[in-house]
This record gives structure tokens, C-alpha cells and sequence, in this order.
């Protein structure tokens, strides 16, 4: 019967090491494909004579990715000089007047701009906020100053900060504390978004057990349940230790009482200069 319980824990092992390469990796690859299929569509706005695949006997996958640096680049180092800027500024005074255009372009723009621009405070540091009640701390991130007229109006130097969700940090809360009430951490911002999206598994600095099923992790939880089992001993040692110790005081206490009392009928006396004199009466 043994045996047969070893077996089977030998196969789940095997089984679930092998999980935990093959499903990262396959979903990895996949979100990798995918992404850059999507891409190679923007082949289609090339024309048949242009079009490499027209010249090459097969398809190369993630040319499509080439030509959007390309397109990226070319358009950058146009948006760079006082032309390019004016015909940017007139295509957004156009999107500006489509209703259903505008906002989505406005907020898509203004995320980018946060993320990869020249912002001095956004998503610089990781702060520690006293979030849903009091006592009970989260991770926050500082992404700028606040609006003048809150700091006007509350009197405090107040900051923003996104508060995200976990396992999901591209949603959350937009908040606005006094910096007072946060405590700053020393880890970078990508240690803390490890820690947020594993929900605390993966430590700053530090990496998951790949196999937490393995002989060295059995080990140390059975030494951990063998710590665990021997307190209740310890602590039971010590109870009996501790009464003792009081009965010893409680024998010391009333010796001494019995010291202090002296029988009745016993004469008291007191030597002085003058002779004896008797202290029984008094």
C-alpha cells in the first residue's frame, strides 16, 4: 500500500512539473503569435508591387512588426519639426469635432503620454496607503501632482495615486490622500507590480518555487509541523514550571507570616539602659 502511495505521488509530481513548464510557455507563445498576426495585417496597406511576400517564395512571420517600427520612427522624427507638429495639431482639431472619435483618442492619448512620456511623477515610485479601512495597507502608485485648486481647498500637499486590483493591475483606483498619510517604499516599481499581480507570492527580489511539490519542499514542511507539534509540549513545560514556582512563593510567604506572629502567653521584652522592661501588656 505504501508503495502504491509512493507511485501515485511520483506520477502527481511529474505531472505537475511538467504543468508548470508547458503551460506558461505554450500561453506565452501563443499571446506572441497572436499579437503578431494582428500586426502582419498592416502588410495589407502596401501595395502588390511594394509587397515583399510578391518577390519571396514564403512568408516571413513578423514583418509586419518591421514595418510598424518603421511606420513609428518615420512618423516620430516628423512630428519633431515645426511642419509636422501644425499638420498633427490640425488632424486633432478635426478628431476633435467627431463626437464618438474624440474621446476615445483623447484617452488613449493621454495613457500613452503618461506611460512613455516625459511625466516626472508618473508610476516613479511605489507608496504604501491605508486602503479599505484603517490598519489594512496597500500598494499604490504615485502618478503626478495634484489639481491646485484640491490643494487649495484641503490645505495639505496632497498627491495622486492609482491604487490597482491584483492579479488584474491595468484596473483599479484613482486616488487623491495627503502625502502624509503614505509611507514610501524603497522597491522599484517593477518589483512592486510582481508582487501585486502573483497576490504576495513572488517577494521583491526574490523568485516563486518552481516545484513546491518536491522532496526539499516536503522536508521543510514537515519540519514545520514538527516545530508546530512540539509547542504545545514547550509550552505545557513551562505551565508546570511556573506552578511550581508559584508554590514555592506561596510556602516562603507563609513561613514568613508564621515568623511574624508570635504565640500568645509568650513574655516580651525589651533591654535598655534602665534594666528589662516587660512589652507583654503593651
Amino acid at each position: 500500500m505504501s508503495m502504491l502511495k509512493w507511485f501515485r505521488a511520483q506520477i502527481r509530481g511529474y505531472f505537475l512539473a511538467g504543468l508548470l513548464v508547458i503551460v506558461p510557455l505554450g500561453v506565452t507563445l501563443f499571446v506572441i503569435t497572436a499579437i503578431l498576426r494582428l500586426i502582419d495585417r498592416l502588410l495589407v496597406v502596401i501595395p502588390p508591387k511594394f509587397h515583399p511576400h510578391t518577390y519571396l517564395p514564403f512568408k516571413i512571420p513578423g514583418l509586419g512588426l518591421v514595418l510598424a517600427i518603421v511606420l513609428i520612427m518615420i512618423t516620430g522624427i516628423l512630428v519633431k519639426n515645426y511642419i509636422g507638429r501644425r499638420v498633427v495639431d490640425f488632424g486633432e482639431y478635426i478628431l476633435s469635432g467627431i463626437p464618438l472619435v474624440r474621446p476615445v483618442y483623447v484617452a488613449v492619448k493621454q495613457v500613452i503620454h503618461a506611460m512613455f512620456g516625459d511625466t516626472p511623477y508618473a508610476f516613479k515610485r511605489a507608496i504604501l496607503v491605508e486602503y479599505p479601512r484603517r490598519g489594512v495597507w496597500a500598494i499604490a502608485f504615485v502618478t503626478g501632482k495634484t489639481y491646485e485648486e484640491i490643494v487649495e481647498k484641503t490645505e495639505k500637499k496632497m498627491i495622486n495615486v492609482f491604487l490597482p486590483t491584483t492579479p488584474n493591475p491595468t484596473s483599479g483606483f484613482y486616488l487623491v490622500i495627503p502625502e502624509e498619510d503614505t509611507i514610501p517604499l524603497d522597491i522599484s516599481v517593477e518589483d512592486a507590480f510582481k508582487l501585486l499581480i502573483s497576490g504576495g507570492v513572488v517577494e521583491p527580489g526574490g523568485k516563486v518555487s518552481q516545484f513546491f511539490f518536491g522532496k526539499k519542499q516536503r522536508n521543510a514542511r514537515m519540519e514545520q509541523l514538527l516545530a508546530q507539534s512540539e509547542k504545545p509540549e514547550n509550552s505545557a513545560a513551562g505551565s508546570g514550571q511556573s506552578t511550581d514556582q508559584s508554590e514555592e512563593a506561596d510556602k516562603m510567604s507563609q513561613q514568613s507570616q508564621d515568623k511574624s506572629v508570635q504565640p500568645a502567653g509568650k513574655r516580651l521584652t525589651k533591654v535598655s539602659g534602665e534594666g528589662e522592661v516587660d512589652l507583654s501588656e503593651s
